[in-house]
């Protein structure tokens, strides 16, 4: 298991549509587990293959309503995944890997219903709220080439981005 680069804006491969994975095999394996290390080295909520160069349908996402788990514990593999319901809306300051220091305000479901394959080829369906659902919806877009700054209504100033997270600390208290 390794930690790999994670490209950011600016490099081509972020805007090339990812192939569906075929073959589930050691080196699809050692691709989840480097991006696990990866996502988890660089303290991120969600990472998608192309992220890591690879053009390839893998994501990994955290659950983060699941606060009991280790972050870990807490990591959703999917492999060739595609959101099958979406409801509702919600619309928070999005920022990105790919993307370091930016946070835009984008408007993404609050819940969706993801179908998906393991490391091992088995389908499942997993579904998400809030920041999972966010999750959920950027990381799949990465697999389509797109950056969350496309759909970001605008780019928050770092005054503004401390204010709401400020605004949410006061509603968790």
């Amino acid at each position: 298991m390794a930690i790999r680069k994670i490209r950011e804006e600016g490099d081509a491969l972020l805007l090339k549509k990812s192939r569906p994975v075929t073959e589930f095999n050691p080196r699809l394996h050692e691709l989840i587990d480097d991006m696990r290390d990866t996502l988890l080295n660089a303290g991120g909520v969600g990472l998608a293959a192309p992220q890591v160069g690879v053009l390839r349908r893998v994501v990994l996402v955290m659950d983060t309503l699941k606060e009991e788990l280790s972050d870990e514990e807490q990591i959703i593999e999917l492999v060739n995944p595609e959101i099958i319901e979406r409801d509702g809306t919600q619309t928070d300051p999005e920022g990105c890997l790919s993307v370091p220091g930016v946070y835009g305000l984008v408007e993404r479901p609050y819940h969706v219903r993801v179908r998906a394959q393991d490391r091992f080829g088995k389908t499942f369906e997993v579904e998400g709220e809030e920041l999972t659902a966010r999750c959920f919806c950027h990381e799949i877009d990465h697999l389509d080439g797109h950056l969350f700054t496309e759909l970001a209504t605008r780019i928050l100033s770092d005054e503004e981005l401390e204010e709401y997270r400020n605004k949410q600390r006061e509603k968790e208290n």
